[in-house]
């Protein structure tokens, strides 16, 4: 018994009624004008999708920057406020090295400069005693004796050595009043107000670099 051979369906001409259905035969051959339209078809279809790629690409590089950078900003503050905090402190040991030079080589500079800006009020009083280091004692006394006598006071100026007082400390007492100066204080409240005041200004301080007009 043999059978049939099985012949593979084709898409041919079907019948259906009174309707002839045709199959869509592929076309083989193309006009000179057909192809240059297919060609720049498909030349801007690859265009589209390269530049959509392109973008997609770009974004998502431009949200991984951003990403970054806000990951980094708490870091970049605190690496500014150390910087801030060192350089302030630098210029603060600066001038005490400085100060402590000046205060070597003047001592006597600091009562000085007091005692003409308290002029008007000791001028009428009988009598100024200074305080002061026993070692700047005798300076001390020539000094004011030149401010005295220049400002035309008519108290008594007496100087008496306070063991125990830094060099170019001094204490003035004219009895209404009294005023004193001691650098190792003073240095000491300067560096104490530094501190608190970066301490206050935390990470929150102006950029170290100010933000040309073209970036804002």
């Amino acid at each position: 018994m043999t059978s049939a051979a099985t012949r593979p369906f084709t898409f041919d001409t079907v019948f259906d009624g009174d309707r002839v259905i045709a199959p869509v035969k592929p076309k083989r051959a193309y006009t000179p004008e057909e192809v240059e339209l297919a060609r720049a078809e498909a030349f801007r279809e690859g265009e589209r999708s390269a530049v959509a790629r392109g973008e997609a690409e770009a974004a998502a590089a431009l949200a991984e920057v951003a990403r970054a950078v806000n990951a980094a900003l708490p870091a970049l503050a605190q690496v500014a406020h150390d910087h801030r905090t060192g350089s302030a402190e630098l210029a603060l040991a600066c001038a005490r090295k400085i100060a402590d030079v000046a205060l070597e080589q003047f001592p006597e500079a600091p009562a000085r400069a007091a005692l003409e800006t308290l002029a008007r009020e000791i001028e009428s009083q009988p009598r100024l005693i200074v305080r002061t280091a026993p070692e700047a004692a005798e300076r001390l006394t020539k000094a004011l004796a030149q401010v005295f006598e220049a400002g035309g006071y008519t108290g008594q100026l007496t100087v008496k050595p306070e063991p125990g007082l830094p060099r170019a400390a001094f204490q003035f007492d004219w009895g209404d009043g009294r005023a004193a100066f001691d650098p190792e204080a003073a240095a000491a409240r300067v560096a104490e107000a530094l501190h608190t005041a970066l301490a206050a200004e935390g990470l929150h301080a102006e950029p170290l670099i100010p933000a040309r007009e073209g970036d804002q």
